[in-house]
């Protein structure tokens, strides 16, 4: 016997004739009213929902909407002796996999249930598949088989299907574009827009009207009104990259957007309903920021329903080989010729630079390599001469934190970085990493958590 169906009815005959219907085949669970379904959910954890639409205490489409929340919900079939096309539409809205009324054919709610749990085996094969992959290093077009990226994917995987809003933490050049797209791929709202903005590529005032959009005659230029990106990303995702440039005024207007579910367009007084999942990214350390009083903190927590770390490249040499090989493969594609040979000492060079562009910086390297090289295989004396041809000068943590302008956040800085190489050189053993660095095992100990410098994450680095 495959697959359990929950019947959610307040008539006890009703229930009766369907488990009855049903039973030979599948499992049956029955429940008489929406808080006596939502019990029984963690408990038979079912597969498909026959679901009344008029039940006396809450009716149907409130335990539909609670379920459309829930990453792998069981598929619902709204019945009801009240059908009508305005609650048809309204059923499918809130994620109501089809719709039947009293009386129904047998028959066809027997083929429709059979329909529905196929549906929940594919999601769930998919599902498993996407997880397997997830774990084997690869989160659609990014790739990584260090630990890092092992728990980022399969943690993005998890937070894909959900509705909570993401932020993505990390470096220039770590991919957070990428997972965005992919999170948003994976997402309930995929078939709606992802609509992107860079906030620290516009001025505070460009950043609002790109937003929030503009009536006609809001300002000089504005010869006709045009909708924002919180707008345009109606139903889907707005992804706002590097939100910790974001001034103080449009933070202010993010946050009341938030928390209200609408916006004003720039010159208008009509409050325009959104309804947007929202992904933001940034290099800044926000938490810096908000001490700093340059990021707010209500608009912090209102962001970072879960928040991911991309790892810094150099903190995931084990991703470089793999990483490069997949450069490799695209420059040849696109330039369309074949070019050469990478050698075993040209792609341990490359894992040993510290890229400080990160995957970006890589990207750029083996790109030119595929096109400049002349000989039948790249030598280490190909890469020496590509690194050397960088634009960005080549960085650690601690180049880092001397660029900080503030002593505080500078000593901070070069202190974590500093732990985290000692511990890394004693196996993430606090004992003996103390002992070798002259401190007190109780002072180190104190040390690590107020700089969150976890034997762990040195271990991984």
């Amino acid at each position: 016997m495959q697959g359990a169906i929950l019947i959610v009815d307040d008539e006890p005959a009703v229930r009766y004739s369907l488990a009855r219907a049903f039973r030979a085949e599948y499992r049956t669970v029955e429940a008489g009213s929406v808080d006596e379904a939502r019990s029984q959910l963690a408990i038979a954890r079912p597969d498909v929902i026959l679901l009344d639409y008029s039940m006396p205490e809450a009716d149907g489409m409130v335990l539909l909407r609670e379920l459309s929340d829930t990453p792998d919900a069981p598929a619902v079939i709204m019945i009801t002796a009240h059908g009508s096309e305005r609650l048809a539409v309204e059923a499918m809205k809130a994620g109501a996999y089809d719709y039947l009324t009293k009386p129904f054919d047998l028959d066809e709610l027997r083929l429709t249930v059979n329909r529905a749990l196929e549906r929940q085996g594919l999601r769930r094969e998919v599902q498993g598949l996407r997880e397997q992959l997830a774990g084997e290093g690869q989160f659609g077009r990014m790739i990584g088989v260090s630990p890092a990226m092992r728990e980022l994917f399969q943690t993005a995987t998890r937070v894909a299907e959900s509705e909570l809003p993401v932020l993505l933490l990390g470096e220039s050049g770590t991919g957070k574009d990428l997972l965005a797209q992919e999170i948003h791929a994976r997402s309930r709202r995929a078939r709606q827009r992802m609509v992107a903005l860079n906030c620290a590529a516009l001025p505070e005032n460009l950043v609002e009207s790109e937003l929030f959009g503009y009536e006609k005659g809001a300002f000089t230029g504005a010869a006709a009104a045009r909708a924002g990106r919180f707008e345009a990303a109606h139903q889907g995702t707005l992804f706002l990259d590097e939100i910790g440039d974001m001034g103080p005024a449009t933070q202010a207007k993010i946050l009341r957007a938030v928390e209200s579910g609408t916006i004003e367009r720039l010159g208008g007084s009509r409050p325009v309903t959104i309804d947007v999942r929202l992904i933001s990214s940034t290099n800044v350390e926000l938490q810096a920021a908000i001490a700093k009083g340059r990021f707010r903190e209500d608009l912090y927590y209102r962001l970072a329903g879960v928040t991911l770390y991309l790892a810094p490249l150099r903190r995931r040499k084990d991703d470089i080989p793999l990483l490069v090989e997949r450069f490799w493969s695209d420059a040849r594609k696109r330039h369309q010729f074949p070019g050469p040979e990478l050698s075993r000492e040209a792609i341990l060079r490359l894992c040993e630079a510290p890229w400080p562009g990160n995957v970006r910086q890589l990207r750029n390297v083996v790109e030119k390599l595929v096109v400049l090289c002349r000989g039948d295989h790249v030598a280490v004396a190909d890469v020496e001469a590509s690194l050397a041809a960088e634009p960005v000068k080549a960085a650690s943590d601690i180049d880092d934190a001397l660029a900080i302008a503030d002593f505080r956040d500078a000593k901070r800085r070069f202190e974590a970085e500093y732990l985290t190489r000692k511990l890394r050189e004693h196996g993430g053993n606090v004992t003996r990493t103390a002992a070798a660095i002259g401190l007190e095992r109780q002072s180190l100990q104190e040390k690590i958590r107020k700089l969150g410098t976890e034997p762990d994450s040195a271990l991984r680095g």
